[in-house]
């Protein structure tokens, strides 16, 4: 019998060239963990890894049963990154990331339009910012799927980090998708696969132009200096409080935009 997600310590075949193994760190931000993304040709020996995920070293270790020809990171959050420089020293093998402090093993950065050809693939790096501003996506050109990390996740919304997280940059990587043709699996950071990149993409910007609207409306009632806690506080009323954090973060991210281009 096929394995389902979430399937814990056991490696799922997605697609082809994709498997995945879910790291058993579930959270508010993480959904039911991070999933770490084993990739390679079915006739491959080795194969790509994107993502190893906390530092767990028995999911790190469960990974690097099969040779690894590298690892990919698709950003900076540490419940993808923590577990980078373990994973390198288990396989002997180099950590590509666009930021310097996650590199390791020999690993050098990763930028937009950057073509890898490793375990039988053809990837593409597609810088997909607004997450946070290192945000990259892997498109798997061997089987029409993308790797979206946490800019598109497989149930619910992404929350914008405030840190250094922008919301022009993510409608944009949105955008981008919809380049991409209908039909593309989407391989996300958290969560379960879906169908047809094209169709999500579209409701996510339906989803972040519904939202703008709301914090609009609620700085014409609460006032324009109102502040994002008071925002969310209305917005997001009839939304399980265990969840205000986190959009607090995003409420934010919409404020910057919203005084930059209103």
């Amino acid at each position: 019998m096929a394995l389902v997600h979430p399937a814990y310590a056991q490696l799922r075949q997605v697609t082809p060239f994709a498997a995945v193994m879910l790291a058993e760190n579930p959270s508010v931000m993480s959904l039911e963990g991070t999933n770490t993304w084993i990739l390679r040709a079915p006739d491959s020996d080795e194969c790509v890894v994107v993502d190893p995920g906390p530092l767990d070293e028995a999911h790190l270790e469960r990974v690097a049963r099969v040779p690894v020809a590298m690892t990919l990171i698709s950003h900076r959050h540490f419940d993808h990154t923590e577990g980078g420089e373990r994973f390198a020293e288990l396989t002997g093998s180099p950590v590509h990331a666009a930021t310097e402090c996650h590199r390791h093993g020999g690993g050098t950065g990763l930028e937009d339009g950057r073509i890898i050809e490793a375990a039988g693939l053809r990837i593409r790096v597609l810088a997909s910012p607004g997450h946070t501003a290192d945000s990259l996506s892997f498109v798997v050109e061997n089987d029409n799927s993308v790797l979206t990390a946490d800019t598109i996740l497989g149930r619910g919304t992404t929350v914008l980090d405030d840190t250094d997280g922008d919301l022009g940059d993510y409608l944009g990587s949105l955008r981008k998708y919809l380049d991409l043709g209908a039909g593309c699996t989407v391989l996300p950071g958290h969560g379960p696969e879906s169908a047809d990149l094209g169709t999500i993409a579209r409701a996510y910007l339906t989803h972040r132009e519904e939202r703008l609207d709301q914090v609009r409306a609620a700085l014409r009632t609460l006032g324009h200096d109102a502040d994002a806690r008071r925002i969310v506080e209305h917005v997001y009323a009839d939304v399980d409080r265990s969840l205000w954090d986190a959009a607090e973060k995003s409420v934010n991210v919409q404020l910057d935009y919203l005084r930059r281009t209103d």
